[in-house]
């Protein structure tokens, strides 16, 4: 098969695939190498659905042995299939990068044979970029669970980024919806580069000399809307995955119904894209804003509110904590506004050191005042109608929603490579 039609093949294959952001190495950059993986050396190019484009990125095969109900590639699939061998990869990966078609590579694979025969493949890839080729750029490679722990190691000192994906919410729709994989043996990967990735870290405090493991970190990707489980549950998973596995990002991915089957949603389904907008969200809540998954949904609230952000949904649900007055509140109490993001309340905090906050100084801030009226107070003055219900406050507050956010479109388009 000409390489031009496994580009095709395996292009496209990869589209499914969303954790492929590229900041945070911190790779040297020998002087006599090509590239450069610092965040200086990454074009960041989005496509019109949200994809990254400034990495090549691609499957190294799309032939698995193995038949997860949800995939598009699984063994029972009539499709083409097409494997490169590690040479082609890093072949076609040094040429585009010197043609100025991408800045890095995002490689992922089916497992072909078995999971050690494709780790060994992909880590022979990193092998001949970084020694062969001298390549300093970004590489992010998918380790593929249930390979040995030394190729794993051996893919941490050669990639800047990796990522183990947990595919479903539960090990009971693991079973049900991929049984030839297990819990066990996607954490166990995930387990592995969390624990090098911080005793590399702390070696380096010690001595400059110690190597560099993963050092844009790892992520995982999981599916949203194949199986029945609440967002408190996606929510605790995630919370867990980010205390015990040191994980830079969570990924979730709407499910896109590419294949039949009496486990899976109906074909006719449109992907829950609104659902996945708010996970990250309220993803965004844990990582930067100091929430825990308990505080965001409960037994008695276990999804999310589609009407409105995860945010101003845990405020009205807890109206008896406002309004805050804006000159008095600390920062964490700032940060629990709805409206005001890490930056406004900084800046509140700011300001507040050298002359009490005057309400024309508040579009200045940079908070958003129409939603974070409701809840803050300024010298003693409520700043929302005070004659308004908890009902109207709502209806306010979806009115004031970003109109971006309720209307989230699906493109399943693969951008072409030429």
């Amino acid at each position: 098969m000409k390489i031009a039609d496994k580009i095709q093949i395996l292009a496209d294959a990869a589209k499914y695939d969303a954790s492929c952001s590229s900041s945070g190495s911190s790779r040297t950059s020998a002087p006599d190498g090509t590239g450069n993986a610092a965040m200086s050396g990454i074009c960041h190019s989005w496509s019109a659905d949200g994809r990254c484009i400034s990495l090549l990125k691609i499957l190294m095969s799309n032939a698995c042995v193995y038949d997860c109900g949800y995939c598009i590639n699984r063994r029972s699939n009539n499709l083409a299939r097409a494997t490169f061998t590690p040479e082609e990869i890093a072949d076609l990966t040094i040429n585009f990068y010197l043609r100025n078609y991408i800045e890095g590579l995002f490689l992922s694979s089916a497992v072909y044979a078995s999971p050690d025969k494709t780790m060994a493949d992909m880590v022979e890839v990193c092998r001949l970029l970084r020694q062969k080729y001298r390549f300093n750029g970004y590489i992010h490679l998918k380790v593929i669970p249930g390979a040995a722990n030394d190729l794993v190691q051996q893919a941490g000192f050669l990639a800047d980024r990796m990522s183990v994906n947990i595919e479903l919410p539960s090990e009971a729709s693991l079973k049900r919806l991929a049984p030839q994989k297990s819990k066990q043996g996607i954490l166990a990967p995930m387990k592995q580069i969390g624990e090098n990735f911080n005793g590399f870290k702390l070696e380096r405090k010690k001595t400059r000399n110690a190597p560099h493991f993963c050092p844009a970190g790892q992520t995982t990707q999981m599916i949203v809307g194949a199986s029945a489980e609440s967002d408190l549950q996606i929510l605790n998973l995630t919370e867990n995955l980010y205390n015990k596995m040191s994980l830079k990002r969570v990924y979730y991915s709407a499910y896109i119904a590419v294949n039949d089957g009496p486990l899976l949603p109906a074909v006719s389904t449109a992907p829950p894209l609104v659902r996945e907008h708010r996970l990250y969200q309220a993803d965004w809540l844990l990582r930067f804003y100091k929430f825990q998954a308990h505080e965001i949904l409960s037994p008695a609230f276990p999804n999310l509110d589609e009407r409105l952000d995860p945010k101003a949904a845990w405020a009205l649900r807890n109206f008896d904590l406002f309004p805050i007055d804006i000159n008095r509140a600390s920062y964490e109490e700032l940060l629990r506004v709805p409206g005001i993001g890490i930056t406004s309340a900084r800046r509140i905090i700011k300001t507040r050191r050298v002359a009490a906050i005057r309400e024309q100084d508040l579009k200045k801030i940079g908070m958003v005042f129409k939603r974070a009226r409701f809840f803050i107070t300024l010298n003693g003055k409520y700043l929302g109608d005070a004659g308004l219900s908890h009902q109207h406050i709502v209806s306010a507050m979806c009115k004031a929603e970003p109109p971006s956010s309720k209307k989230l479109q699906y493109n399943s388009r693969q951008l072409r490579l030429f």
